[in-house]
Order: structure tokens, then C-alpha cells, then sequence
């Protein structure tokens, strides 16, 4: 077996260093690789299932990651890529979620179909909760878009008072069979 220690001028990447430090068997290595293309399954192109294993890998060396006594070293390091994949996929999901808003905001006016669309639907809702007033303010500030803070001081509600009449607003909409997401 090559002893990478010795052999400064070498660029040893993550896996082989983690094998020669004898932080795991190469039978170990084996099933970290499999399930590393496992995990790898969805990913973009661009994140291959060598680079989850490698930053596993680079997490325990370098010290961020640190293996609890007792985990196996395939569960623990099978546990990092996952974290890695989802962290991923977070990002992804922040990047597309914040492309969506900055292309709503482009948009200079909505059309008239959802215009009149999202008109009817805060008369019925308007309706449906015509003897509540607390909750017409939160449904009046919605629709301007104001924050529950603005809508609390508009209406001269209290943390609680607001709460309250979310929740029963949630109960009278679930009761409908309507879903409307709250201020």
C-alpha cells in the first residue's frame, strides 16, 4: 500500500486521505462511494457523486464535522452528504424563490383575468366574515399588502387579539374547505 504521508509534493484528495489517516477501511470506502451516487440521484450535473464524498470527507478532516463516539464511520459519513445534498437543494429552492419574486416584481401590472379573479375572492372572503371585524382588517391589510405588524396598528389590535382572530379565521376557512395563506 502507497504511504501518501511521505509524499508532500502529491495533492491527495479528501477519500484518500481519509483511508490513509485510517479513518476508514477501503471496504468502507466502497460503500461510502455507493451511496454517494445514491445521494447523487436528482443532483444537477454540475455536483457529481465524487464531490459529495469528497466534501464529506473534507468535513471530518478538517475539523467542522466531528463523529460522535459509537456512529459508524459509513453512517456518519452518509449522514454528511445527506446534510450536503439538502443544503443543496435549500439553496436551489432560496434561488428559484427569490428569481420568482424578483420576476413578480417586473410584472407591471397583473392581468385582467387575475385582477377579477382575486377581486372575487376577497368579496367572498369579505362576506364569509361580515359580522368580524377584526378579521375584514386582516383581510383589508392583506390585500394591501401591509405587514401583521401595520395590520396590528391599523386596527388596534394586540399580539393576542390578532392571533386570535387568525386562528379563528384558519377555523372558519378549513371549514369551508377554502385555503388562504394568513398575514
Amino acid at each position: 500500500m502507497l504511504d501518501l504521508k511521505n509524499i508532500p509534493s502529491v495533492t491527495v484528495a479528501p477519500a484518500g486521505k481519509a483511508l490513509a489517516e485510517k479513518l476508514v477501511t477501503e471496504t468502507e470506502l466502497l460503500r461510502l462511494k455507493a451511496i454517494a451516487h445514491l445521494q447523487a440521484r436528482g443532483l444537477p450535473p454540475a455536483v457529481s457523486w465524487s464531490d459529495l464524498l469528497q466534501e464529506a470527507f473534507t468535513r471530518i478532516l478538517d475539523g467542522s464535522r466531528r463523529r460522535p463516539k459509537g456512529i459508524p464511520m459509513v453512517s456518519f459519513v452518509a449522514g454528511i452528504m445527506r446534510s450536503i445534498k439538502s443544503d443543496h437543494w435549500r439553496r436551489n429552492r432560496l434561488e428559484l424563490d427569490s428569481a420568482a419574486a424578483l420576476e413578480a416584481t417586473r410584472e407591471d401590472a397583473p392581468d385582467p383575468e387575475r385582477s377579477l379573479a382575486a377581486l372575487q375572492e376577497l368579496t367572498a372572503l369579505s362576506e364569509l366574515f361580515a359580522d368580524d371585524d377584526q378579521i375584514r382588517q386582516i383581510i383589508g391589510g392583506a390585500a394591501e399588502q401591509r405587514s401583521p405588524e401595520e395590520i396590528r396598528a391599523v386596527g388596534h389590535m394586540s399580539k393576542v387579539e390578532y392571533d386570535s382572530a387568525r386562528k379563528r379565521m384558519r377555523r372558519v376557512l378549513l371549514r369551508e374547505g377554502l385555503r388562504w395563506r394568513l398575514p
